[in-house]
């Protein structure tokens, strides 16, 4: 495993270089250039604040190709009555602070430092960070947010205050971009996501369309 340079920005190539169980790289910074640096050779941080900051590209990559989208059909119905009204890039910082806060089955903490949050809201400010919103009654009720790179969006972490909320989100997301897009980043498995589509590929296969989008 590499230790970065916190006066350089640099990473292992990770088309070469397979790490421990997908960790590439540790240490370095969290500037939002190196953010956007690493997410664009595939790489993300996910670490707990307080340690190392870890960088991962793990293989196999979960992915979720827009042609592959499964809706059942209680949520097709749920769209279809209207239950969510949802937006995007309406309130990016309320929902990337209710993904920093949501608690979650089996885990202490939060793996999004204040730091980081402040730098994806940057990016965002920039126009490479966005967000969808899902709202009840005037309420947001879920959402989520990531990376657009070209073709690909590189989702990073979503949220739910009621049932179905962020799979209606995520659900209208793909559907309203699926010309626009090649694949969405998943990062790593869920069952969640894989109810609605999304499967593992080699990392190379995901890196080879995530490279043809920076123009490499």
């Amino acid at each position: 495993m590499f230790r970065l340079n916190e006066n350089e920005i640099s990473f292992p190539d990770p088309l070469i270089y397979e790490g421990e169980e997908g960790i590439i790289a540790f240490g370095g910074d969290l500037s939002l250039e190196r953010i956007w640096f690493a997410y664009q050779l595939g790489i993300f941080p996910w670490y707990n604040p307080g340690e190392e900051i870890l960088w991962w590209c793990p293989n196999p990559r979960f992915v979720l190709f827009p042609e592959d989208l499964k809706v059942s059909k209680s949520m097709r119905k749920i769209l279809k009555n209207d239950v969510f009204t949802i937006t995007e890039n309406k309130n990016f910082e309320d929902v990337i602070k209710n993904c920093q806060e949501i608690t979650r089955r089996g885990q202490d903490g939060t793996w999004l430092s204040d730091e980081l949050m402040t730098n994806f809201i940057k990016l965002h400010q920039y126009g490479f960070a966005k967000s969808v919103e899902v709202w009840k009654d005037g309420e947001l009720v879920g959402g989520f947010y990531g990376l657009q790179i070209g073709r690909v969006f590189c989702g990073e972490s979503m949220f739910a205050k009621v049932s179905n909320a962020s799979k209606a989100g995520f659900i209208h997301f793909v559907e309203s971009h699926k010309d626009e897009l090649d694949v969405v980043d998943c990062q790593s498995h869920t069952d969640h996501l894989e109810s609605l589509g999304a499967r593992s590929i080699p990392k190379k296969d995901f890196l080879t369309i995530l490279y043809k989008n920076n123009e490499r």
